[in-house]
């Protein structure tokens, strides 16, 4: 058996092993943890490690992701507390159309009535639950959601006082997007980023039988886009990325500065690239 045969039958043999993995409910997915204010009109009302944002405004709210099937009455409950309700959310947003962050949509959607708004080749997802993901599709893993309206690097989403940049950063999923907005606070501009971080997951292919077309492509210029931007403050889908739980304790007083943290974003960026570039080092070792 040649080395490029044999590559190929351990990414089959890992994908296999690690799928049910993968598709386990990570306990702290699913994990309460309470609604707090991030900075201005940002807040996060998701679990222990799943990112959910919340972005207010007097026209109507932003919801960004919503974690597992079942987390509604959890955001519901983290909105309420910070004097929100889940029936004033506007616009659904994801960041990633992976079952751990869209299981909830379909059923926010049904009962808000807002409408999904998503990129291109992430809506084709989204409104197939799942099955066509390059990576775990194959079969339904979450409920399918309608997409009203397709976005793009940079749109402008206005909903009141909100003005949210789109930005296309695929990589871990063909459609993965950020979304920046200004926040002032006490005569100080903050840049404020929901990034979504070039992560890698196991079993994916770069350049060795790729995943899908270009994606090695599609994470190096998503860590050259990321390493570009402005930012001071910012979040991620997952809070073990953004260092939440050292950057915040439930009930800590709020301050416009407990988020703040530039190099931690650019440090973090460029791990997730240096992963990369081992990976694809690594891929054509074997070839």
């Amino acid at each position: 058996m040649n080395r490029r045969a044999l590559s190929k039958l351990l990414v089959v043999a890992v994908s296999v092993l690690l799928a049910p993995l993968l598709l386990a409910q990570n306990e702290d997915y699913s994990r309460p943890f309470p609604g707090h204010r991030v900075i201005g009109n940002l807040y996060s009302v998701g679990t222990y490690d799943l990112g959910v944002f919340l972005i207010t405004s007097e026209a109507g709210h932003i919801l960004i992701n919503t974690g597992l099937d079942g987390s509604t009455a959890l955001i519901r409950q983290n909105m309420q507390s910070l004097g929100f309700r889940l029936e004033d959310i506007q616009i659904l947003l994801t960041m990633q159309a992976h079952w751990d962050h869209t299981e909830a949509l379909a059923e926010i959607k049904s009962i808000t009535g807002a409408e999904m708004w998503a990129t291109a080749k992430d809506a084709r997802v989204l409104e197939d639950g799942g099955f066509s993901d390059a990576q775990f599709g194959g079969s339904e893993s979450f409920k399918p959601v309608q997409v009203d309206k397709i976005i793009k690097q940079g749109d402008l989403i206005d909903l009141g006082n909100i003005r949210l940049t789109v930005h296309d950063h695929p990589g871990h999923t063909e459609g993965s997007s950020s979304y920046s907005m200004e926040v002032n606070e006490n005569g100080r501009d903050y840049a404020v980023v929901i990034a979504n971080m070039g992560s890698i997951n196991p079993g994916k292919q770069l350049v060795v039988d790729p995943t899908y077309p270009g994606v090695a492509d599609d994470f190096a210029s998503t860590y050259l886009k990321q390493k570009a931007m402005q930012v001071d403050v910012w979040v991620a889908a997952h809070a073990s990325q953004y260092g939440l739980h050292d950057k915040y304790r439930a009930g800590q007083e709020y301050s416009p500065d407990t988020f703040v943290d530039p190099d931690g974003f650019l440090k973090t960026v460029e791990r997730y690239e240096r992963l990369y570039m081992e990976q694809v080092s690594q891929e054509r070792r074997t070839e």
